[in-house]
């Protein structure tokens, strides 16, 4: 029996939130192939990617509040929470970039969405992840409700926990003249940060609700881990979490604020826990030196972020124990090392950006000559060339640029793992190809080998170009078929 219209539907639908579609629907749609290209557009908006940044309201909570898994849970969230506690340890997923802009890169997001809903549905119940956490770029190309369908609710249909974001570029990027009911953090927030658990439009036929996030910022508190999320804004690049000193009038300076608040209550607090920040952009994204040869690969990193971030740092004495970001359609991770407080200190900052949109080479050709891939364990502290912070050094410790994948991240009172785990084209879950382990009390990494650099199955991943873009609903859109990623 069909549902009735959305409209006449009480709101909200059900008395707790609902996760997971318990039996699949029929999709009501499917990615179409619009004729014509609207390449010529997209050459219009190409200098507009790197000059229009947008505005946010401020948080629903409080600066120093928490938003805690126990609210987002619902009625059974205190008693899941206690759980947690009692057995010692919380497992959660983390991935960015898994929108699907074009026909030919939508397997790639269904193979990761689906391998991680299997990894909830296969672990044991002691290893069970609690929820997901994404890094941004959900919805290709700029965040269109008519979108939110096919690139998250259908490919997530059945992920039985949470979902929590933080909008990237692509979720927040105005093209122009849209109306501004219709503007990309507006569908956003309807459908990470409502007020409570309702079913959105955007959600189809399917039952999953809104999650109830305060705002596109925001701390999510949950056993042995605190996870603490800005919002880079909707550059191509660089990020940028305020105005930076009226450079950037349309942004307000609130987070500044709010990230001062959370990290004077993590010292206050004396939490023991893992302290995670999170941004859609990378502080450090890996690029040739100078003379190198090749160049970087499509996005760079964002020191002035970093800067502010540092600063805030310092003066809070708090640094958190790893720094989780995407927009770069690749996994990289690096280890910052730094004279923090009383002690020497090692950070991973780990880029996860491969979660189906694309996967991207990490150095790219230039001048006629092939791009040259670094060796893991190369040293460089070139692309943190001002710190502020007693900066000791950087190194790429890993990476892989063939596959794409997703972080199963695992916090207990004594240690933060987080593992890369590839999404081939095989039938089996791949094995993690990088794991590092953060020991909390003395806040440095554990080194622990990656695998060598490889596809699990032996090929490439990357998808085969040119593609033409695709979705649902495209008919008489504006929406670009293919640029900046």
């Amino acid at each position: 029996m069909p549902r009735p219209p959305r409209s006449s539907l009480p709101q909200p639908l059900f008395d707790e939130p609902v996760f997971a579609q318990g039996r699949p629907t029929p999709d009501p749609t499917r990615f179409k192939v619009p004729h014509p290209s609207d390449a010529a557009l997209y050459r219009r908006l190409q200098a507009l990617l790197y000059e229009d940044v947008v505005g946010f309201p401020r948080s629903r909570a409080a600066p120093e509040e928490l938003y805690r898994l126990a609210t987002a849970l619902g009625p059974h969230g205190p008693e899941i929470d206690a759980d947690l506690r009692a057995h010692g340890r919380i497992v959660f997923h983390m991935v960015g970039d898994i929108g699907a802009s074009t026909e030919g890169k939508y397997p790639g997001e269904i193979r990761v969405s689906d391998r991680i809903t299997q990894d909830c549905r296969l672990a044991p119940p002691d290893d069970r992840p609690q929820f997901l956490y994404l890094l941004g770029d959900l919805v290709y190309d700029f965040g269109e409700a008519r979108y939110y369908y096919d690139q998250f609710y259908e490919p997530y249909r059945n992920y039985p926990a949470p979902i929590f974001a933080i909008p990237g570029n692509h979720d927040s990027f105005i093209v122009p003249g849209t109306p501004p009911s219709e503007a990309p953090l507006v569908t956003f927030q309807r459908n990470f940060c409502a007020p409570e658990p309702v079913v959105t439009p955007e959600a189809g036929s399917l039952h999953r609700t809104a999650m109830t996030q305060p705002g596109v910022y925001f701390a999510l508190d949950a056993p042995f881990v605190r996870i603490v999320g800005l919002f880079s804004n909707a550059l191509e690049d660089p990020g940028v979490i305020s105005s930076q000193g009226g450079e950037w009038k349309a942004i307000p300076d609130v987070q500044l604020e709010f990230l001062s608040a959370q990290l004077t209550r993590l010292r206050d607090e004396r939490f023991e826990g893992a302290v995670l920040l999170t941004t859609h952009h990378p502080p450090f994204a890996y690029a040739p030196p100078a003379g190198g040869v090749g160049g970087g690969g499509t996005h760079a990193s964002s020191p002035a972020m970093l800067a502010q971030i540092d600063r805030i740092c310092t003066e809070t004495g708090v640094y958190p124990h790893a720094f989780l970001a995407g927009h770069a359609h690749n996994y990289q991770r690096f280890t910052r090392s730094i004279d923090f407080e009383h002690g020497r200190i090692s950070v991973p900052f780990v880029v996860c950006g491969g979660g189906g949109h694309d996967v991207d080479p990490l150095v790219q050709a230039r001048g006629g000559h092939a791009g040259v891939e670094p060796a893991d364990g190369t040293v460089v502290s070139y692309l943190d060339p001002e710190p502020q912070v007693e900066a000791r050094g950087l190194v790429l410790e890993h990476h892989d640029d063939r596959t794409y994948g997703y972080l199963r991240a695992t916090a207990d009172p004594n240690s933060l793992v987080l593992a890369f785990h590839p999404v081939g084209t095989g039938a089996m879950p791949a094995e993690p190809f990088d794991r590092v382990v953060v020991d909390l009390a003395s806040h440095t990494v554990r080194r622990v080998a990656g695998t060598p650099r490889r596809a699990p199955t032996g090929e490439t991943d990357r998808p085969a170009r040119p593609e033409r873009r695709s979705s649902r609903a495209a008919r008489g859109a504006r929406r670009p078929g293919s640029g900046p990623r």
